[in-house]
């Protein structure tokens, strides 16, 4: 069968309802319909997002435009998929999403496609409510939290009707949305959902090469690192408030607060600061969209939290960055010092993440300095590939007294705000990637091989691309109970890891 308007038509229709998505951007409507005889499948289109254009800070960025995003996909699935009718919505939340549900109850729809494009949008669990069948797709580097968190949830719970694809490349979610004519000769909804997971199998690429190069990590015993992890000490800087806090791992930390934060930046030596902007901008490979004053500010920030650690007799710091930044509570952020922390062996953590703070902090001594890299990690299928993303990363990944790697200064890429950095992180080594839960008393791991960096300007500016060690599929499966943070060192930390968990009556969990 042929569609019934030529691909200029059809394209000149969706343009027109971009139009009426920046228009108004909560309304139901049409935007790739094609006409069809009446018993062809009717399927959704919602996207889960907060405006056309964003209108703050989050992934992938402030003022980012889902508009051609929109564009694209729903135009690709009319002309890839003719036999459907595809209608198209918005919804920013539950409440626009149960309004389009109710009036698909009246007009009859057989199936959703939700697409996840910013992070945290609860768009899915009411269509997925409706028990109407569900394939929920990842937009890469904009949704890609909430979509592992919530895809985690999902399965834990057995959910029957929904089925999920994460790849980059389109014509894995084409595959994805075709398996839905399995309800057109007479299949269920399971089958629906076993049609997209054996389709998201099998079009996910065969394991490459997984031989890696050599790299000799120097441990100290475990005895040794227990004793550093004792001997250590955590700033953690969440709001205003300060003081003691219990011990995490057996790491002591403390609480102080912003404002302490902010007079150690007020009072860093200014001279001091120009010295070290000066060594950034000369070790950097480019500078781009960051003001010398910026660079400056940022410099100062990296003094003063030295001299906070120095004053506490502490290795690590953790910063609300985000929230300290924009309250007002600090004036500069702390993203290139944490990065020249981490260069000399010393830690300094994003969003005052303090589980993800103290991994840092005992593997940086169990490894004699190596410094863990926090990220909020993303899963490709399609090119069989967890991505590792944040805009705080170090570019000594073998300790303060190995090479260092290229980095680029650049804008914190939600906002395009203040400095961060963009570290073309080695390829063909191993990494081991961790994180710890103290209430449960467990060490969640996986390994993977680093195979490239992902240039793309959506989302955090460092993207270590690598390929799993292991299950891929079974990297979906945590994210609900571990969050979306995981820290990754280089290194082969198998055998030591697991020895320091036994040594402390702990846990592993293998998440591969």
């Amino acid at each position: 069968m042929k569609n019934s308007m030529n691909r200029r038509e059809f394209l000149t229709r969706c343009a027109a309802c971009t139009s009426c998505l920046a228009a108004a951007p909560l309304m139901s409507l049409t935007s790739c319909k094609t006409s069809k005889e009446a018993e062809n499948l009717k399927i959704r289109i919602i996207y889960s997002l907060h405006a056309v254009k964003q209108p703050g800070p989050d992934w992938p960025n402030v003022g980012f435009d889902f508009g051609p995003v929109m564009d694209r996909i729903s135009t690709e699935m009319a002309w890839q998929c003719p036999d459907f009718v595809f209608e198209s919505s918005m919804a920013k939340g539950p409440e626009e999403a149960e309004k389009i549900l109710a009036e698909d109850a009246a007009n009859g729809m057989d199936g959703y496609v939700v697409y996840q494009l910013n992070c945290w949008n609860r768009v899915v669990q009411p269509v997925v409510a409706s028990e109407k069948p569900v394939l929920y797709v990842d937009f890469q580097y904009g949704g890609s939290g909430g979509f592992l968190v919530y895809t985690a949830g999902f399965l834990r719970d057995k959910t029957p009707n929904l089925a999920f694809v994460a790849s980059s490349r389109m014509e894995d979610q084409i595959a994805a949305v075709m398996c839905f004519e399995t309800l057109k000769k007479g299949g269920t909804v399971s089958d629906f959902t076993k049609a997209v997971e054996r389709s998201r199998i099998k079009r996910m690429p065969a394991a490459g090469d997984l031989s890696c190069l050599a790299d000799e990590v120097k441990t100290l015993s475990t005895e040794e690192c227990l004793q550093r992890m004792k001997g250590s000490k955590i700033l953690a800087v969440r709001s205003q408030e300060a003081g003691p806090a219990d011990p995490i791992m057996g790491i002591p930390m403390e609480w102080l607060s912003f404002s302490e934060i902010n007079e150690a930046w007020k009072a860093a030596d200014r001279d001091q600061a120009r010295d070290v902007a000066d060594r950034w901008q000369n070790s950097a490979t480019e500078v781009i969209g960051v003001s010398r004053e910026t660079l400056e500010t940022s410099a100062a920030m990296y003094l003063g939290m030295k001299d906070v650690l120095k004053k506490h007799g502490a290795n690590a710091i953790a910063i609300n960055c985000l929230g300290g930044f924009y309250g007002g509570h600090i004036h500069a952020y702390p993203c290139l010092g944490f990065h020249e922390l981490n260069n000399e062996g010393l830690v300094g953590a994003c969003e005052c993440d303090i589980r993800s703070t103290a991994t840092m902090t005992a593997v940086t001594a169990l490894t004699q300095g190596r410094p863990g890299f926090i990220s909020d990690p993303v899963l490709d299928t399609g090119k069989r590939q967890i991505i590792y993303a944040h805009c705080v990363a170090s570019n000594r990944v073998f300790g303060p007294q190995g090479p260092a790697n290229p980095f680029t200064i650049m804008t914190h890429s939600e906002d395009r705000q203040g400095a961060s950095v963009r570290s073309i992180l080695p390829t063909g080594y191993l990494t081991t990637t961790l994180e710890i839960h103290p209430d449960r008393r467990e060490i969640l791991f996986h390994q993977a091989k680093a195979v490239g960096n992902d240039p793309d300007d959506r989302a955090c500016r460092t993207k270590l691309c690598a390929e799993p060690l292991g299950d891929v599929e079974k990297l979906f499966t945590m994210w609900d109970v571990w969050g979306w943070h995981r820290v990754t060192f280089y290194g082969d930390l198998k055998e030591p890891v697991y020895a320091l968990a036994e040594a402390i009556n702990w846990k592993v969990v293998e998440e591969a």
